[in-house]
């Protein structure tokens, strides 16, 4: 996005842009997307949008100001590539593939003389300033006018993102902070009841709710999956910037489950409370509730089984599973990553200003969104305004004007 803003920018043949990829091609994680039927952007009213970037909120507001979810579907709708909103309000391409719109981007690219390498891993700066590469074909150094950085954050570092530019900015004195996973799952410490029996199962149509050390609560209806070690799926994604910020604090997150969202407390106890006669008390329990299956299985993990005999007990842990989460998985697992350049560092055209003519865009900006179209709309839209940013910078520089203007 950034090498598009520049070249397309300039007068022609103005600029020069060249693009470096460590992996062997590009745009892999943007591939990985594509995976899922590649959620571009989202549909809701702007407000609503916004609020999904939580604390750096007024530092994406710009962003998306300049270059929005219509702009986005605007962009793809060029390339050939039209889009539709599902039931959920979430923005996919029609094909539901990444792909194409991938190759066709790269062709309008290399058609308006942008130059791609690939197997070029950044490394820093020789002592005369030049960009150092690690290549097959060993070191290469490359000098520049002005450069973009788009690192991305820490997660899949097997796509690219590993994370090894923090270092090397944080020597030339750049805030950084650190990488962590975001919309990830969580450990929980099942027995191996839970792991051998439902490992793997989804839990469907559940509400769960957290409540902060500050007195703050969240609140989330959907679906998560039971793992090996304890949950992820849509749902704890939601979720998981609080509860990953409250286990570091406190060492663990309490989530708690409404197992039947669509029931009140007063009628499921007056179904628990009625006679089971010689039936077993689960089968009791499914034929009063219709609870089954997992959902029976957590009860069963979490609940005393003193509790069971209690109508009034049971029916509020039926409304209120106590889960309790003691670590988030390891940020190489997560789908996205909080942390990075710190929007301090920067102005606002995403320049470092310790390092003039170097701009950052992407994830590894120190900012985080739930999944639904919000962390591929604001890469986006980042690598839009670094573009830009650094064709004004630059344009001033030939100018002779003051850059800092």
């Amino acid at each position: 996005m950034a090498a598009e803003a520049i070249v397309h920018g300039a007068a022609a043949g103005a600029v020069k842009v060249d693009v470096y990829d460590a992996m062997p091609s590009v745009g892999r994680k943007f591939l990985l997307a594509g995976k899922g039927g590649l959620n571009l952007t989202h549909a809701e009213l702007p407000e609503a949008f916004l609020a999904q970037y939580g604390a750096r909120r007024d530092h994406i507001a710009p962003l998306l100001e300049a270059f929005g979810p219509d702009a986005l579907r605007a962009w793809a709708q060029a390339l050939g590539v039209a889009t539709f909103t599902g039931s959920s309000g979430r923005v996919f391409p029609t094909g539901m593939k990444a792909a194409p719109l991938l190759r066709a981007w790269l062709h309008r690219l290399r058609t308006a003389g942008v130059t791609i390498h690939v197997r070029h891993r950044w490394t820093g700066w020789n002592d005369d300033g030049a960009l150092r590469f690690s290549t097959p074909r060993g070191e290469r150094a490359v000098r520049a006018d002005a450069v973009v950085l788009a690192l991305g954050g820490g997660s899949w570092p097997q796509l690219g993102s590993d994370g090894a530019w923090a270092p090397l900015l944080a020597q030339r004195g750049v805030a950084i902070s650190p990488l962590l996973p975001s919309n990830c799952g969580f450990d929980t410490g099942w027995s191996e009841h839970i792991r051998a029996r439902f490992a793997g199962t989804p839990v469907k149509t559940v509400v769960a709710s957290f409540t902060d050390r500050h007195g703050r609560t969240f609140r989330q209806e959907g679906e998560c999956i039971v793992t090996e070690t304890g949950v992820e799926g849509g749902l704890v994604y939601a979720l998981s910037a609080p509860l990953r910020d409250e286990i570091a604090a406190d060492g663990v997150a309490l989530l708690h489950l409404d197992l039947a969202p669509g029931w009140d407390a007063a009628r499921l106890l007056g179904e628990l409370a009625h006679p089971r006669g010689r039936r077993s008390l689960s089968s009791h329990i499914q034929s009063r509730t219709g609870l089954k299956g997992v959902k029976m299985g957590l009860l069963r993990e979490l609940v005393p089984a003193a509790d069971f005999a209690d109508p009034a007990r049971l029916a509020a842990a039926i409304k209120a599973l106590p889960l309790k989460l003691v670590a988030p998985r390891p940020l190489a697992e997560a789908i996205s990553s909080a942390g990075g350049v710190a929007f301090e560092a920067l102005d606002e055209r995403l320049m470092i200003r310790s390092l003039p003519g170097v701009f950052c865009a992407g994830e590894m900006l120190d900012w985080e969104a739930p999944t639904g179209g919000y962390l591929l709309t604001a890469c986006f839209a980042s690598g839009r305004a670094a573009g830009s940013g650094t064709l004004r910078w630059l344009q001033k520089k030939s100018n002779g004007q003051d850059l800092q203007d």
